[in-house]
């Protein structure tokens, strides 16, 4: 079974510096959610999904964040070149979250 979300974030950097990772939060009702249906969690927490941003689809992870109490989703580098985008920038994000029965 899948679950998908479409929300749109704002991408931030994790910290001030230029070299660091760019994240984007997924919204409190979306991480509740994924919360809720996925029992069991890899390292760190992580929940593996498959992104898309723009034209450009990929198979990640997101995070949970005790910083945001909600799950953030690294943004990299050749994905932001793709679709010119960069940090304080909003997308839309279509997020899919495979859930084992």
């Amino acid at each position: 079974m899948e679950i998908e979300f479409e929300f749109s974030a704002e991408l931030f950097l994790w910290s001030g510096d230029k070299a660091s990772w760019v994240f984007l939060e997924v919204p409190m009702d979306e991480s509740d959610q994924i919360k809720e249906m996925v029992p069991t969690k890899r390292g760190f927490g992580s929940v593996p999904v498959t992104v898309q941003i723009g034209d450009t689809a990929w198979k990640t992870s997101v995070f949970p964040s005790k910083e945001r109490d909600a799950y953030i989703l690294p943004v990299k580098k050749p994905v932001r070149m793709a679709e010119k985008v960069d940090e304080g920038d909003t997308v839309v994000v279509h997020l899919t979250v495979a859930i084992d029965d």
